[in-house]
């Protein structure tokens, strides 16, 4: 994943000034920085002061990234970096700043935040290729709880008995989906399974 043509080519264009390039990258990186803000328990005005400051920082660090394909981990350094800045600056206490921290841990942490997010990104856009009919029964059933199956049958006109094969069907399309090969030939998932 790391060698993403799409996150490269982004990279490329948004450099070259493309602006939808540049807004395609802040849609796609926005929920990292986020999810990286929501392990400090910022709040939201500060959430919203970090990202800005992150992507201000790409602006000023794009025309000298080496490595195109290494954003996602850059976006996740430079969040916890000025994360750590905001609440030192807010706070009386020091808090220890994990980007500085030699712990092999944290450094894990980010870039298991950035996968996550990766694959979160390819799954989004496998589900995206389903026909709506599937992304429906499957958003159906993927709510928390499930929502029961004659509820199913009626707001999507199925028979009761035919939801599991539909289910089945739509999943192995799912399965199939081109946006998936990238975690497919990277082996098993556990997201993927979740």
């Amino acid at each position: 994943m790391r060698d993403d043509p799409t996150v490269v080519g982004l990279v490329t264009r948004a450099r070259d000034g493309d602006k939808d390039a540049w807004d395609e990258l802040v849609e796609r990186y926005a929920p990292l920085v986020w999810s990286v803000c929501r392990r400090y328990r910022l709040a939201q005005a500060d959430v919203d002061d970090v990202g800005q400051s992150v992507w201000l920082r790409l602006i000023e660090h794009l025309p000298g990234l080496r490595e195109p394909a290494a954003l996602p981990g850059w976006i996740a350094t430079t969040t916890q970096r000025e994360c750590f800045r905001l609440l030192r600056a807010t706070s009386r206490v020091e808090p220890v700043d994990p980007a500085e921290s030699h712990d092999v841990a944290v450094h894990a942490i980010a870039e298991e935040e950035v996968l996550r997010h990766e694959r979160r990104t390819i799954l989004r856009a496998a589900f995206a290729e389903l026909s709506r009919q599937c992304q429906k029964l499957l958003a159906l059933l993927a709510q928390d709880p499930p929502t029961p199956y004659d509820e199913i049958s009626r707001q999507l006109s199925l028979p009761i008995g035919s939801i599991g094969p539909n289910r089945a069907r739509c999943l192995n399309r799912l399965r199939r989906a081109p946006a998936l090969a990238l975690l497919v030939a990277g082996g098993p998932d556990e997201e993927l399974r979740r």
